[in-house]
């Protein structure tokens, strides 16, 4: 177990920014940085990540945390997997306390996967560079696609031996467990090793780990494919990985646009010649998963085929998936016979550049073009590729993207404008029905239990229970009282006074009063802390046991508007009445507190007025005049509140 020591370290080092940017691409927006939101689909930006509060929070589905909660939802890991990721990421040496066997050995299975993979791809690199056998022929294959010696060792390059069990002998001799070798894919359940007599890609997931490997065969034959991959694991699925995707990040960002091609060489010749912003799908066609994943980092796409237009034209068919997801797509066509890796080695890396940028064309202008080309004088055919466009166009989201398209695929088809417009408005709408359709059922089978529904909580922004629907809800009041406590309870009132005691303080006889009983709990806890004399700070709320308390204090201290220092910076004009939000917590303090104790005195005073009535409807004076007596305070102290907040009117 990590011992708190470290976690605390951990958390006092991790910048949000540093470690979202790894993963999403990240712009200047005022004092905070925007990005398009990696848990879901969006097409606006929502996703904000916030320097001085160290977090982020998507206005879209409601996520949002601290740089640990990131790395656990983003790559799935376990809460000890995220501080040993953000311990590595800033050389934090990690601390530890002994625990049980068994929670020792459930909290490693994924490390222990990752270190058998990332064993494997040492052993396998060794074989390619220091064993006989490698160097004459699985080195042999690397120098003759001109692959230098420090790029196999950075995408980890391999070879695995033509023997049925070396791999599987010398980790068992290391001491690596079989079931797991087995469960990494390396090794079959007939306990010989997976790959033999190849040559050895590495695929890597987003932070660098060693998730699995593609292995090519040397030899000609025909019985045995020329690829293949390791089975997909707790670890590894191939819809979700590009390769490359680890290594070209950065580049995607910087040069706002992916270049998609199709194999491991191709990916590994461009980034060698310096042209770093490449993945590839692997030979695969293109999943949703992998299209979000590129999103991630840039909305344009440029994909680069081999000059074979039969395989083009079958590759095309599965792209709307791109136009979906509301992707720019470009497609770049190699002359005839080459691919990327050897146009590449025959132009050299500027030339290729240049002719990328000059040959890239839109995905649909292109896709007319080129089938247009084979419908000249047939009727049929031409009706044919009018709706295969149509299609296409139907799938793009943007409605302006659309109107776009239509009008210049109307021009070169030398079809109505209107047509097309109607087209494409009745497939959409045939998609909508079915959507609907789709969604009616499931809810259906849902109400009636032959539906799987999820277990897990919605993430939405309001993550504290619902208030009570009955009478009048009090539930923003209450939220903005936790605001304060969470932003600012550390902070002074006046020297000795803090915001969390000040606001503590005058509420405590009214503590009961909050509807909302998740607000109510936090308030007991922050009660209970001030007591023990404790500070309040931030950091408590965000790194809180209760994982409900962090998202709350998440999303009190996330506003989707901010204030902009430019009209003071560029214009000179400032906020004359009051100081700017940041510094403004005093005076919001006091308002605040006197609002919510005016509610909640008005409300008393309401209940106080209903039980007078029932009182004297019974007829029991000695308690009616009790209940007047309690009214007249009531009613005094409402209007001392009302006065000071500026609210007219009282109860009678």
């Amino acid at each position: 177990m990590i011992t708190q020591k470290t976690i605390n370290e951990i958390f006092e080092t991790a910048r949000i920014e540093d470690v979202v940017g790894d993963f999403v691409s990240l712009k200047k927006r005022g004092v905070n940085l925007i990005g398009l939101c990696p848990f879901h689909n969006e097409k606006t930006p929502s996703f904000t990540v916030s320097p001085s509060k160290n977090i982020y929070k998507c206005f879209g589905c409601g996520e949002g945390g601290n740089p640990v909660n990131f790395v656990m939802t983003h790559e799935n890991f376990t809460y000890p997997e995220a501080l040993r990721y953000l311990a590595k990421k800033y050389n934090i040496e990690i601390e530890e306390t002994r625990t049980t066997s068994e929670s020792e050995q459930e909290r490693k299975l994924f490390d222990s996967l990752f270190l058998i993979n990332k064993f494997a791809q040492e052993w396998y690199t060794d074989q390619l560079l220091n064993s006989n056998l490698g160097k004459s022929v699985g080195l042999h294959y690397f120098k003759e696609r001109g692959f230098l010696e420090e790029t196999i060792k950075k995408f980890g390059l391999g070879f695995a031996p033509p023997g049925g069990d070396d791999f599987v002998k010398t980790a068992k001799q290391k001491g690596y467990n079989a079931e797991l070798l087995k469960k990494a894919g390396l090794v079959t359940q007939y306990g010989k090793d997976f790959f033999r007599n190849r040559v050895l890609f590495t695929i890597h997931n987003l932070t660098g780990k060693v998730v699995g490997f593609g292995g090519r065969i040397l030899e000609a034959n025909k019985k045995a494919p020329k690829y293949i991959n390791t089975a997909e694991s707790e670890i590894y699925n191939k819809s979700k990985i590009l390769y490359g995707m680890y290594f070209a990040k950065k580049a995607i960002r910087q040069k706002e646009n992916c270049l998609m091609v199709e194999g491991y060489t191709d990916v590994i010749s461009l980034h060698q010649a310096g042209i770093e912003n490449v993945v590839a799908s692997s030979g695969t066609s293109l999943t949703v998963e992998q299209i979000r994943l590129v999103k991630r980092y840039t909305p344009n796409m440029t994909i680069l085929f081999d000059g074979d237009p039969a395989g083009v034209k079958a590759a095309l068919r599965g792209l709307d998936l791109v136009l979906e997801q509301d992707m720019n797509v470009k497609i770049v066509l190699l002359p005839e016979g080459e691919d990327p890796d050897s146009y590449l080695n025959s132009l050299g890396s500027q030339a290729f550049e240049e002719f990328i940028s000059d040959n890239a064309r839109d995905f649909i202008l292109f896709k007319t073009s080129l089938l247009l080309e084979e419908t000249k004088g047939d009727p049929i055919k031409k009706t044919a590729l009018v709706k295969d466009i149509v299609n296409s166009i139907a799938k793009i989201p943007d409605p302006i993207k659309r109107s776009v398209y239509i009008k210049e695929c109307a021009l070169r088809l030398e079809v109505n404008e209107q047509v097309l417009v109607s087209s494409t408005n009745k497939l959409m709408q045939q998609a909508l029905t079915k959507k609907k359709q789709r969604e009616a059922f499931k809810q259906q089978n849902e109400e009636e239990g032959f539906w799987p529904t999820s277990e897990e909580p919605s993430h939405t922004d309001e993550v504290a229970p619902q208030p009570k629907k009955s009478g009048i809800s009090d539930d923003f009041q209450e939220k903005d009282i936790i605001r304060l406590l969470v932003e600012f309870g550390d902070k002074e009132m006046e020297p000795g006074l803090s915001v969390a005691f000040y606001i503590l303080a005058n509420m405590e006889d009214i503590m009961e009063e909050f509807d909302n009983d998740f607000y109510k709990l936090v308030v007991k806890d922050c009660y209970q802390r001030v007591k023990e004399k404790v500070p309040l700070t931030q950091k408590y709320f965000l790194t809180h046991k209760n994982e409900k308390i962090q998202r709350l204090a998440v999303s009190v201290m996330s506003s989707p508007h901010e204030y902009s220092p430019n009209w003071e910076a560029m214009f000179g004009m400032s906020l004359q009445t009051q100081p700017t939000p940041e510094k403004n917590f005093k005076r919001d303090t006091i308002k605040s507190v006197d609002r919510f104790k005016f509610r909640k005195v008005d409300r008393l005073c309401r209940k106080n007025v209903e039980k007078m009535k029932s009182l004297q409807e019974r007829g029991d004076v000695a308690g009616y005049m009790k209940a007047m007596k309690v009214h007249q305070k009531l009613t005094k102290l409402r209007k001392e509140l009302g006065d000071l907040i500026g609210t007219v009117g009282a109860i009678k």
